[in-house]
């Protein structure tokens, strides 16, 4: 976690627009994969296939699943104004498919000595959002 502050005051945080048509497949069970390949810019379902491969014991594909979410939710970041900084609020559901990814990236790295990698990703979700790092660090 970064120690130093900011002066000039922290960014606004970003909130990402809902996603409804992938929201409303997720709410009605349907499978994380067929929600990825329908809408492979819907975060949530890549941090749902990451976190069911490490449930599963398998952090090669977890990694690449989360991986991917994590730059897909960049993306969305980006086009929503983040700077490459600033706070990304667990409390604003659209934003957690993304700090899941952050946190299932970690796990994974982890679980395949990444060690720098892990680190490097459960810095960025505690500077990102604290809650997201309370809940999701495990």
């Amino acid at each position: 976690m970064s120690d130093h502050v900011n002066l000039l005051g922290e960014p606004p945080a970003t909130l990402l627009p809902p996603h409804v048509a992938a929201e409303d497949l997720v709410a009605s069970g349907a499978a994380p994969v067929d929600v990825a390949a329908r809408y492979p810019a819907f975060s949530l379902a890549w941090a749902m296939l990451a976190e069911a491969a490490l449930d599963g014991g398998r952090p090669v594909e977890a990694y690449a699943y989360a991986r991917t979410g994590y730059h897909r939710g960049l993306d969305a970041l980006r086009r929503n104004g983040w700077k490459g900084h600033g706070p990304v609020p667990w409390s604003h559901e659209p934003n957690q498919g993304f700090l899941r990814c952050l946190a299932a990236l970690a796990r994974a790295a982890g679980d395949i000595d990444e060690t720098d990698e892990e680190q490097r990703c459960w810095t960025f979700l505690a500077d990102s959002s604290r809650e997201a790092y309370a809940e999701l660090k495990h």
